[in-house]
């Protein structure tokens, strides 16, 4: 018995030896913070952007998507009728909603962005195969699903309060698309983007005057592909360097009109596309907002 002791107290000893110890860590501050002595001058809110989405779901699945698997949001809104506008993440915190893409500048959008979702179908159930027999590559106006007329006011009740306490700039509210062209459509061709700007003050749009005088200059040599290509640029979208319409640049085109023409997103770069396009520049473009 005697033995059978020593001998496990021999197999414990050296593992006894192996235990590191460490210095209690100190708990008394010896300092105080002081945040009213000096203050920057060179600083901005990291908000940058806002970020608009469609959930491609009903109000169930929605919540379950956002509330439990590795994608969020920092606000739903259900097509309930009520007054309710649910906060998922804290507008503190990083939520997982833009992916990959980029827009005026940024590449990390979840870093500095509010990403908002809206419960909605996205493209009518009839239609969902529409690009799949290689007849068409984009989806037209007639085949979106329509938003809720209270999703709307709400939304847009939302945006304005974010903007206005973040200093939001008006050609940074923008859609997944925008900032995803060949991954994502949302919010689509029937998100009132037009209507938000012109009732509530939301976002960019162009003057339609403007518009008008570019589509009318007769003497105009008509742009090289990279000139419009960096029109786009000036704008904020990320685009190649391409000397062609390929896919890639088509799919900004088309992200583009749904946004800004969504009566007519067709993927091809036209007249009155690249009027809205200058049109935007000369009211927007320009302004330092990167910071």
């Amino acid at each position: 018995m005697v033995k059978n002791i020593f001998l496990a107290l021999g197999l414990t000893l050296p593992l006894i030896g192996c235990v590191t110890t460490t210095s209690p860590v100190a708990t008394t501050k010896n300092y105080s913070v002081d945040s009213d002595t000096y203050q920057s001058t060179g600083k901005s809110q990291r908000i940058k952007t806002i970020v608009l989405h469609y959930t491609v779901s009903d109000n169930e699945r929605s919540i379950k998507t956002l509330t439990t698997g590795n994608v969020s949001a920092h606000y739903l809104v259900l097509d309930n009728d009520d007054d309710k506008i649910y906060n998922l993440v804290p507008e503190s915190e990083r939520a997982w909603h833009a992916g990959d893409g980029g827009f005026s500048g940024r590449t990390i959008l979840n870093d500095t962005s509010i990403g908002i979702e809206i419960v909605n179908a996205g493209i009518k159930p009839e239609y969902r195969d529409a690009l799949k027999n290689g007849n068409m590559d984009y989806h037209p106006y007639d085949h979106y699903v329509a938003f809720d007329e209270l999703q709307i006011k709400k939304v847009a009740e939302l945006v304005q309060d974010i903007a206005r306490r973040y200093d939001i700039s008006p050609k940074n509210i923008i859609g997944h698309a925008d900032m995803a062209p060949s991954r994502k459509i949302d919010p689509g061709a029937k998100f009132p983007w037009e209507r938000l700007y012109k009732e509530y003050g939301i976002g960019a749009w162009y003057n339609e005057a403007d518009k008008q005088e570019i589509m009318n200059r007769r003497t105009l040599v008509a742009p090289s592909v990279q000139e419009i290509k960096q029109a786009f640029r000036k704008y904020g979208y990320q685009i190649n360097n391409s000397d062609e319409w390929d896919k890639p640049s088509r799919d900004v085109i088309y992200a583009f009109q749904l946004h800004f023409r969504p009566q007519q997103p067709t993927g091809v770069m036209d007249s009155e596309t690249y009027a809205i396009l200058q049109a935007l520049n000369m009211k927007y473009a320009g302004r330092d907002d990167f910071y």
